[in-house]
């Protein structure tokens, strides 16, 4: 079954008592038995739910993987991979990454006796020299936000499986529309299915998706046991927004590609970090690994000042300023002050999010409308 049927009917079956097409939203928090232990396959919906189970299938399907789970959030989701782990252990991460993985790695877990290397993964060979016999997770996102580094994922999964290291690849910003990381040696993918998996800006979500059994049932235990669910009707969303995911994306870099030129073009425009380009470092990675090269852009104008980009994004109208990106509408941010807020300045500043750094989610508008929007915004 290839990509834009599995959206719509990988790991799905019509709902078994009246034969909905779509799943039903099982608004239901228990399930009667008829005897203690003699239930239809459900006891209770922290465990299972006939909607995220449906969920789950299709999240499994499109990212070739065995085993799905969703959680409340994209944070709920790696908090669980971190439970895998115990005092001691140690994680090599990417060092330009989502501020609330930071966050999370930093100010919750560093207190558990976990340590964490944060080093640029531009060349794969640059995390060997940090494995040790503690290593036991290796995080990477590719790309990365908000600098839209490339990582070879092929690369690092030859390391890991060298040091029988886990390594986990937030995919949130390509989609398996995109990028398979299981199919490139990967053990676990990670989502914010807030993002492009929902693409509606209306649920918030987290989806980790495995080959593994055993890898499975550790995930499955700890999903059970710390309770961060989604609930039915999120599922039911993000289950709906998978179904237009394919149709979505190719307008996503359509209109990515368009801005990515216009930017690139302007006078006032000092640098723009998109990796179709052929001159972005591992344009070639990306080339080989990515279906296309997403609608995600970051870029930073020659004013180069904090001032200068916040009146950038206020100007915007077509543009919403918010949090967030990956839905259909059009999305400005200014990272130093919003997404990777929580980053030190000073760490931030090292991979390049500068104050003058300005992120775009660009969405599936008319791309005429969305480049005049930027045309008189930057002035």
């Amino acid at each position: 079954m290839k990509f834009n049927t599995k959206v719509i009917h990988g790991g799905q079956e019509h709902d078994p008592a009246y034969g909905a097409v779509m799943p039903p939203i099982y608004q239901t928090s228990t399930y009667a038995q008829t005897t203690p232990g003699g239930h239809k396959g459900y006891e209770y919906s922290r465990t299972h739910n006939p909607t995220r189970n449906a969920l789950e299938n299709a999240l499994a399907s499109i990212e070739n993987g065995n085993y799905g789970l969703a959680f409340g959030s994209g944070l709920a989701a790696i908090d669980a991979i971190m439970k895998l782990l115990k005092p001691g252990d140690e994680v090599i991460s990417t060092n330009d990454l989502y501020g609330g993985s930071f966050r999370l790695f930093t100010k919750i877990y560093e207190g558990f006796g976990i340590k964490f290397h944060f080093i640029g993964m531009d060349q794969a060979s640059n995390i060997e020299a940090y494995v040790t016999n503690k290593t036991k997770l290796i995080w990477v996102e590719t790309p990365t936000n908000p600098m839209m580094n490339i990582i070879d994922i092929k690369a690092v999964s030859e390391i890991s499986k060298k040091h029988n290291v886990l390594l986990a690849v937030d995919n949130t910003f390509a989609t398996p529309y995109l990028q398979k990381p299981l199919d490139l040696g990967a053990d676990i993918v990670m989502h914010s299915a807030t993002k492009y998996l929902g693409g509606h800006s209306d649920v918030v979500m987290g989806a980790l998706i495995v080959e593994d059994k055993n890898l499975a049932d550790r995930l499955y235990f700890i999903q059970n046991a710390s309770g961060a669910i989604c609930g039915p009707q999120d599922s039911f969303l993000v289950l709906r927004g998978i179904k237009t995911l394919h149709i979505r994306m190719q307008r996503h870099c359509e209109n990515g590609k368009a801005i990515a030129e216009f930017l690139v073009n302007h006078p006032k425009i000092e640098n723009v970090y998109w990796p179709g380009f052929e001159n972005h470092p591992n344009h070639s990675i990306a080339k080989s690994q990515m279906k296309d090269f997403g609608g995600m852009i970051s870029f930073t104008t020659k004013d180069n000042n904090y001032d200068a980009a916040i009146k950038i994004v206020e100007r915007l109208k077509v543009f919403t300023l918010a949090e967030s990106l990956g839905g259909i509408e059009s999305l400005s941010g200014h990272p130093a002050s919003m997404t990777h807020a929580s980053i030190p300045k000073e760490e931030r500043e090292k991979v390049g999010v500068v104050d003058s750094l300005i992120r775009l989610s660009v969405g599936i508008e008319d791309v005429e409308d969305l480049i005049a929007d930027l045309n008189q915004a930057i002035g």
